[in-house]
């Protein structure tokens, strides 16, 4: 007797877009490119030449804070910061992609659990030292330079005091950072989860909002310091005259990463581990309010009207996001990565 037929294999991930996603994302003239730090996998989103759309995966251990231009990536990941460059020319194609991100350069870090990065006016590279609480930037010799800390916190120790994880550029310029608490003891930051957070201005290293539940992903567009407090679920400003953040709309998930595009925000979305992290937040009352369950994925909000224009959603194995950024006037991104010998074989050059 013939055995029976093994069941198909589930696939490891599904990405459900909603209908007119493809469409919104050709009127941006745009792509996506946002990371999983718990799969340990760089998505890139863009549209086929029918109008699908397009995903593509790399992986990369720990991948999180990511800053773009459309020809370079930069984004940090578990012990380095990498440098993704486009090797393609204008015009070019690859494998239908006009885009291909090579990792060019990566600077070894250490373990510094590096958050938000970006880069300022001048070039510099910045980022959110996490595990020490500090705004740094990279050393040639060095783990890091550290260039500021919160003023409560007495000493720069690896013990993640404070939970520092977002940062703001206003006027190319690192400005406001987000951090869970202000402990300023190791770990501290667990036992102020759902109203410690807060809000530094760190060019005048003034305190300008307190009382938000881990907030995440602060932005300066548009003349608004536009923050999410992940721990409500909320999308929303910050009134820095009243020190109040105001809330526009509620998402269904654990908020992380946003960035914009015209009159519109993109913003991620995780499904929270039921843990000491997550676990008690009210986010969870929030979301049995609505009758609702936390989604993965990604979402484009309306910042006029405060409601989803567009979505994607991400099924599987994937079920933590942390950052998100525009790749303006990219069709159809990809990468090259490490899992194969398609690093080696790719060579380009410079004119002579």
């Amino acid at each position: 007797m013939a055995e029976p037929a093994a069941p198909p294999e589930e696939p490891w991930l599904n990405v459900l877009g909603s209908r007119d996603l493809p469409n919104w994302l050709a009127n941006e003239q745009i792509s996506l490119a946002f990371t999983t730090y718990q799969a340990g996998k760089l998505f890139l989103l863009g549209r086929h030449p029918d109008g699908r759309l397009a995903t593509f995966e790399r992986t990369f251990p720990r991948c999180m804070g990511l800053w773009a231009d459309g020809q370079t990536i930069w984004m940090s990941s578990q012990y380095q910061i990498w440098r993704l460059e486009n090797g393609l020319q204008p015009g070019q194609l690859y494998q239908g992609a006009d885009r291909l991100y090579i990792p060019r350069v990566g600077y070894t870090t250490g373990d510094l659990d590096v958050h938000d990065l970006s880069i300022e006016v001048d070039g510099r590279v910045v980022f959110v030292n996490t595990r020490f609480g500090c705004l740094a930037t990279l050393s040639e010799r060095n783990s890091f330079k550290p260039l500021w800390k919160p003023p409560f916190l007495s000493r720069l120790l690896p013990e993640d005091r404070c939970h520092l994880n977002g940062m703001a550029l206003v006027e190319g310029r690192a400005k406001y950072f987000t951090a869970v608490s202000q402990s300023d003891v190791a770990d501290g930051w667990r036992d102020r989860r759902r109203d410690g957070g807060c809000i530094i201005d760190c060019q005048s290293s003034s305190i300008v909002a307190t009382g938000l539940s881990m907030p995440h992903s602060p932005r300066f567009y548009q003349g608004y310091l536009w923050v999410l407090n992940s721990g409500t679920g909320e999308l929303g400003y910050i009134d820095i005259a009243k020190g109040k953040f105001e809330p526009v709309t509620f998402c269904p998930g654990y908020l992380r990463g946003m960035t914009f595009s015209g009159d519109y925000a993109i913003v991620g979305l995780s499904r929270p581990r039921h843990d000491a992290t997550f676990g008690g937040l009210d986010l969870d009352d929030r979301l049995a309010s609505h009758n609702a369950d936390a989604q993965c994925g990604l979402q484009i909000i309306d910042l006029h009207s405060g409601s989803v224009s567009h979505w994607l959603r991400l099924e599987g194995v994937v079920t933590e996001l942390y950052d998100v950024v525009t790749l303006p006037n990219v069709t159809r991104p990809m990468a090259l990565g490490f899992k194969t010998d398609e690093i080696q074989r790719l060579i380009t050059m410079d004119e002579m």
